[in-house]
């Protein structure tokens, strides 16, 4: 019983600590992009609500695909027999769809929100802070902010 405890309290913490890693990259996310598309305080007023809608929604597909696919892999590659294969390319595809869907939706509000110039900026925005938080967590500077 104090193993299952240990357990449950280890899970927990873990859970906590991925949450709070994942607000404060968010927060790092929202400065970054607010400086780098140069919003107005109106753009801002209303670009948020609707990326930030979207962005969970991005977030929850990415679990999905986490959970539903890369948890078969964890048994390794040499055990997968082609019709798992076929089932985990199938799912993997879903969800890639779901998010190019998910992605038109947004700019199509977006459109309405900020400028096309701004629209293109946001994409060139998001991929330069992937690559900066990628590179800052290959050299040990998470705790510094990406720019």
């Amino acid at each position: 019983m104090k193993k299952l405890i240990f357990i449950f309290l280890l899970a927990s913490i873990s859970m906590h600590a991925q949450d709070k890693r994942h607000e404060k990259i968010k927060a790092l996310k929202t400065a970054y992009i607010t400086e780098k598309l140069a919003l107005t305080s109106t753009e801002a007023e209303k670009f948020w609500p609707i990326y930030n809608n979207y962005d969970d929604k991005f977030h929850e597909l990415r679990k999905k695909e986490r959970n539903e696919i890369f948890q078969k892999l964890r048994g390794g590659l040499d055990d997968l027999t082609d019709a798992e294969a076929n089932e985990l390319i199938d799912k993997n595809l879903s969800i890639e769809s779901s998010q190019l869907e998910q992605k038109k939706q947004m700019i199509a509000e977006l459109r309405n929100v900020i400028s096309p110039k701004k629209i293109i900026i946001l994409k060139k925005t998001e991929d330069d802070f992937k690559r900066e938080l990628l590179s800052r967590y290959k050299h040990g500077k998470d705790d510094k902010d990406p720019k």
